[in-house]
């Protein structure tokens, strides 16, 4: 329950100086607070192609915002935009009242968030808040969440969905587990990123993101080769995308990824490498349940197939050039109609 800040203020001076009681007044009080620019440091760990624009959004916002990025030239574009640079997650969290992170594989979060030394959790102060959006086990998140409880801090799985394009616009959709009063206290950041989605306790943010990656993984088969079919019927695939978006099979992987194939642009909004281990993450909790997944199950195959060929690299749009090699056929030479 909050104390009223006029009940803290009429507290004699000696029960404030107890260091607990100082610490119930000062963190009860900051939890009645809205989050804003004037008030909460933000510290971002992880400035790749997701993680830069999401940045950028809250700079935009004029929150102070520190980061940190292994690579520093993708970390150079928001240190011009004003942002200032943490030498590890220890230093950063040290600086930063919520602390978000996005990386690529379980064993970045682990490393960035709870080790003892470099990580995020060892700097971060009573009080403070990890918000780790990277896709990843449900198990980790609830790790991380008693680790976060024995520092009387607070952490929340909070994984995205929307690609690069979602990221740019603020459009994501984020899926949000964990104590829901907190969550509820971080909606003046997420608003800046896309429309957070309260999914239940800690890991059930983790859960619904990896039924997200399900779901996609069988529209991204059914999109390729529908392509491919339709190309070997001789139709112009162009037309035959823009006919199909109206309609039933119309979807938002169609949307994002059906010019781009044709283009062959194969820029990462993605990595195939990353959608690999989500799929397999996707695995390993469906053999966890009792769960059998065929589509699951083919769909990572087939991108297995393109990181085996060295294109773990593109984006997951990448998958149609698996289904070319299957059938020996190429779309490059289709006519690339605008929509």
């Amino acid at each position: 329950m909050a104390v009223p800040r006029l009940l803290l203020r009429s507290l004699p001076t000696t029960i404030l100086s107890f260091p607990c009681l100082t610490f119930i007044s000062r963190s009860m009080a900051n939890t009645t607070e809205l989050i804003s620019p004037s008030n909460t440091r933000v510290g971002w760990i992880g400035t790749g192609v997701m993680g830069r624009s999401m940045c950028s959004h809250l700079i935009k916002a004029g929150y102070t915002l520190t980061v940190f990025n292994r690579t520093l030239s993708k970390a150079q574009p928001l240190l011009e935009m004003g942002a200032h640079l943490a030498q590890s997650p220890h230093h950063l969290a040290a600086q930063s009242d919520v602390v978000f992170s996005i990386v690529g594989y379980p064993s970045d979060v682990r490393s960035v968030l709870l080790d003892p030394t470099s990580g995020a959790l060892s700097g971060l102060r009573h009080g403070g808040i990890l918000v780790d959006m990277t896709t990843s086990e449900p198990s980790l998140a609830a790790e991380i969440s008693a680790a976060a409880s024995s520092k009387d801090c607070f952490s929340i799985d909070a994984p995205v969905s929307g690609g690069d394009l979602g990221a740019k616009n603020g459009r994501l959709a984020i899926f949000a587990g964990g104590d829901e009063s907190v969550v509820k206290r971080l909606s003046p950041l997420f608003a800046l990123l896309g429309k957070v989605n309260y999914m239940g306790a800690t890991g059930k943010g983790q859960f619904a993101k990896l039924a997200n990656q399900i779901t996609i993984a069988s529209t991204m088969v059914g999109l390729v080769e529908g392509m491919v079919y339709a190309h070997k019927a001789g139709l112009d695939v162009g037309l035959f995308l823009d006919a199909i978006s109206s309609g039933a099979a119309g979807s938002k992987s169609l949307d994002l990824y059906g010019n781009r194939i044709l283009k062959r642009d194969f820029e990462p909004g993605f990595y195939v490498n990353h959608f690999v281990k989500d799929l397999g993450i996707c695995l390993k909790e469906c053999q966890n349940m009792g769960l059998a997944l065929p589509g699951l199950a083919l769909a990572h195959q087939l991108y297995l197939s393109l990181k085996a060929h060295g294109e773990g690299n593109l984006g997951t749009q990448a998958l149609i050039l698996a289904l070319e090699r299957l059938n020996n056929v190429s779309l490059q030479s289709t006519t690339v109609t605008s929509s």
